[in-house]
Order: C-alpha cells, then structure tokens, then sequence
C-alpha cells in the first residue's frame, strides 16, 4: 500500500512539475534571464505565494491531516466530515482577509522584501503583485482538498490538478507572447489566478465524493478542531520562519546585479524537482498512514521507525544521484530545458553555477521532510518549529556573507553571489536534518541511512557522472536538447548499472518494477489479439 501510494503521489508531482518546466521554459522563450520585466515578475510572484505557504499543504499537513485522518481510520466518517468542513470555513475566511490586506499593504510588501527595486521594475513588481495575491487564497483552498483526499488516500488527483495551472499561464504566454515585456508580465498574473480556480475547481467534486457529510460553518466548540488549531500555530509559524529564509534570499539576490532573481528562481525550480518528486511523495504517502496508526495506538513506534528507515532509503536512491547531476552536468539540464529564444547558452551556465550550490544539501533537505512528517504523526510540531528557527538564523548569516562580500574576496562579479545562497542554504539544511534526527532519535530509537549504504550511492552516481562527462566532451550535439539526451541518458544507465553491482535494494527493486510492467504490457498485447481473433 505504501508502494502505490508514494507511486501516485510521485505520478502526480512528476505531471505538475513536467508542466511546470514546461511553463519555465516557456516564461524563458519571450522574457529570457536578464530583464527586468523578468525579475519583477518573479519577485512579485514569491509574495503572495508567501501566503499559498503559510497557509497551504505543509501547515495543513502537519495539523489537519493527522486529526482528520485518525478519525478516518477509526471510522467515524461523519465526525472527521464536520472537521473538514470547519476547517474549511475557517482557512477561508483567514485567508480572504489576508488577501484583502495584502492587495492594499502591496507597496509595504516590495520595500520589506525587494528593496533593491526602483523605478518602472518596482511599479511593475506591485501591480503583478496585485493581481496575484487572488489566486494565491484559491490555492490556498486547494491544498485543504489536497488535505481531505490525501486522507482518503486519493493521491493522483490533488498531485496533479496544478497541471491547470501550470497549463493556464503557458497558454497565456503563448496566445499573448508578442506583447511588450512589462504588458506580458502583467497579462501572465492574471493567466496565473485563473489557473489557480481550474486547480481549485477540479478536486471539488472529488471531495464531496469521499467527504459526503460537509458541512460549511464555523465551529469552536468542536475537540477535534480546536486540536487542529492549537496544532496549526506552531507549524504556521514554522512555514513562515521557512519562508523568512526563502524572503531573505530574494531580498538579497534584489540587490545583486540584474537577472540575480530570475537566475534564482529558475534554479529553484529545478532543484525542488527532486525535493518534490522524491521527498514530498514519500513523505505525503506516510503521513496519513503513520498518523492513523499513532492515532490508534501511540506506542506503536516500531512501525513508525520502520516505515521512517524504509522511506529514507528510498529517498537517498533517487536524490544523491539528483544532486551529482546537479553538480557535474547543471549546464546539461538547464541549457536543454532553458536554452530558447531570449535565454542564451552563458545564461544555462549561470543557472549551472546555482544548481552547483544547491547540491551541497539536497539529500538533507528532502530528508528533512520525511522527518518533520514523523513528528506531525506523534502530533510534535513544536520540535520541527525549533529546528527551523536555527536553520533560518544560520541561512540570514551564511547567505549574506556568501552573496554580498564573499564574492568580493574571491574577485569574481557580483551577480554570482546568488549560488553563495544556495550553497549556504544546504549547510544550514543538514544542521536542522541533523537536529530532527537525533531528537527523533532519543525518542523512538535508532533512525537513519547506515554509512556504507550513502557511500556506495556517491560511488554509483561518480561513475555515472565520470561517464557522463566522457561522452559530453567527445560527442558533439547539434542542440541542447539532443545534448541531454546523449549525456543524461548514459549517466542514468552507469548509476543504476553500479548500484545492482554493488547490491543496492532499491536498484533490484526498480529494475523488478521495469519486467513487471513490460509483462503486463505483453499480457495486454496478447489478451488484445485473442480479442481480434
């Protein structure tokens, strides 16, 4: 169950951020990196995503999915629908102040969060600004759907639905692609909060399948809900130290040198990927089950550290070999997947050097997930909201003196000072991972990768990588794309080659998974003939 579960929440993540490059590598064809209409967009597009955060999956998550899916497992499916509806009821009406105050307080917003803006750049940052803030209370809305279905186990759906988001500004951007920049960048917002109502719109009916017992009203008499509020402060708080420390980033890359922001964000983007695909849907796979059976039974810590060492391990498979990509072949992977129009090849480069920084704490960043999940199950969100708090102090020090005077002493351009953030942000990510595992630790026993499991990951992925960079420096590519294919491609096969040979599960596992569905596609193909004949 396990399995399918984490496989359709990676089906899922894997379709919403396939739609997502996409939309980036559209977004890079008509406003390319160094532009101002670019950077404005991006900046004006962390803000009212600030509040999507805040209040989105990961606070809901950590507070709502643990009640309501413990009741769910108990059966008492009347109870946890008057939950959600209440829950509902309430997020909607936090959030529709908030937005109303954030369309007015927008000016305020810029100057806090990018003060190197001026002029036309900072006009235009507010009016996107503006427009988004809308959207971002329906996404809002959007993850309590995920939150309910994810509780039913309806994993496919909720991870798919920003598919129409993602589709609705590439659909803008193309139909209003020979607009001027600022006008475009404008028009784009808008695309953004419509494909924010088709997100939304599409899980409701799905949710009132599984929840038929809704029920729209404030309620504060309620145990449960009163639960899921005591427990959503301190993961409120948590997510918003979290994205201080996104904010404190893009404040510092706006007083870096033009295309530092839109650099940064095209990085993220691709270094979430994994973070996503990997982490996230292991970790959003495990949290309703380890919450329904902590919720039954809170002794039960021998399947919660079962099912923790089970999911770290498939975790490292996939991102060590994410992160040595990122390092050795970044200008590979951003070159195919930005390389266009506006976007030139030093602007892949760029992009290179901030994926670079951003492997130093992959592995423990998506680790730290599956972690603070464990936490939310035992119902602990005030451990995760320590641990973040350091994280951030050490990611405001480490990140300025990465980004503003470091690359001054080394006496390179200012402008690279951005992939000083990242780099600076993994050292801080492995403290707090390390922090989260050592107190789960003392709690539940002994949890973790064994050392000579990572070592023989990092061996694999180096013999893939050296590979790799043996085809890319003889073979010649026509394009980009053609370049990823030829480098990638073998890089992938050597990695999985390695890990079989060095007697890695998770590689047998895989390659197992691979004959399962090719006999089941000749199952088909045979159960097809038979019918024609």
């Amino acid at each position: 169950m396990k399995t399918r579960s984490a496989f359709f929440v990676a089906a899922g993540i894997l379709c919403s951020r396939l739609a997502g490059l996409v939309r980036l590598r559209v977004f890079a064809y008509y406003f390319g990196l160094q532009s101002d209409a670019a950077d404005a967009f991006n900046a004006a597009f962390r803000i009212p995503n600030f509040l999507q955060n805040l209040f989105g999956e990961g606070a809901l998550s950590a507070s709502f999915i643990p009640v309501y899916a413990a009741l769910v497992a108990r059966g008492e499916r009347r109870d946890a629908d008057r939950v959600a509806g209440a829950v509902a009821s309430l997020l909607a009406l936090v959030v529709a102040l908030l937005v109303l105050v954030g369309v007015f307080a927008t000016p305020l917003l810029i100057t806090a969060i990018a003060p190197g803006f001026t002029g036309a750049k900072r006009e235009l940052t507010i009016e996107i600004v503006r427009i988004l803030f809308p959207g971002a209370g329906l996404l809002v809305l959007s993850a309590w759907c995920l939150g309910v279905l994810n509780s039913h186990h309806k994993f496919l759906l909720s991870y798919t639905a920003p598919v129409m988001w993602n589709a609705a500004m590439i659909a803008t951007l193309v139909i209003f692609g020979r607009s001027e920049l600022p006008r475009l960048a404008l028009l784009l917002a808008w695309g953004s909060v419509a494909g924010s109502a088709l997100q939304f719109a599409v899980q409701v009916p799905i949710v009132l399948r599984v929840a038929p017992d809704l029920g729209f009203a404030l309620d504060a008499v309620s145990t449960h809900v009163r639960t899921v509020v005591r427990n959503f402060v301190p993961v409120f708080v948590s997510r918003g130290v979290v994205q201080l420390s996104a904010y404190i980033d893009s404040l510092l890359a706006s007083l870096l040198p033009t295309g530092a922001v839109t650099g940064l964000a095209n990085a993220q983007l691709l270094y979430t990927l994994p973070v996503s695909l990997f982490g996230m849907s292991i970790a959003a796979a495990e949290l309703p089950t380890m919450a329904g059976e902590v919720g039954l039974d809170a002794s039960r810590t021998d399947a919660l550290r079962q099912r923790l060492d089970s999911g770290l391990r498939q975790i490292a498979f996939f991102v060590v070999p994410s992160a040595m990509a990122f390092l050795a072949l970044g200008d590979i992977i951003a070159a195919a997947l930005l390389q266009t129009g506006r976007f030139r090849h030093e602007d892949a480069v760029y992009v290179w050097g901030i994926l670079a920084g951003s492997a130093v704490g992959l592995l423990a960043s998506t680790l730290g997930r599956l972690y603070s999940s464990a936490y939310y199950a035992l119902r602990d969100t005030q451990t995760p909201l320590r641990y973040a708090v350091v994280r951030v102090i050490l990611t405001t020090m480490l990140g300025y003196v990465c980004a503003i005077p470091l690359p001054r002493w080394l006496g390179v351009p200012p402008v690279w000072g951005v992939a000083g953030l990242t780099a600076s942000a993994g050292i801080a990510g492995w403290v707090e991972m390390s922090l989260l595992r050592a107190t789960l630790n003392g709690r539940i026993g002994r949890t973790g990768l064994p050392a000579e499991y990572v070592a023989q990951l990092w061996a694999s992925a180096i013999c893939g990588a050296a590979v790799a960079w043996a085809v890319k420096l003889v073979v010649p590519a026509p394009n980009p794309v053609v370049a990823a294919v030829l480098v990638l491609a073998p890089y992938g096969l050597v990695f999985f080659a390695v890990a079989f040979a060095l007697g890695i599960s998770e590689a047998s596992a895989a390659l197992k998974r691979l004959k399962g569905l090719s006999r089941g596609r000749k199952l088909d193909e045979q159960l097809g003939e038979s019918k024609k004949l």
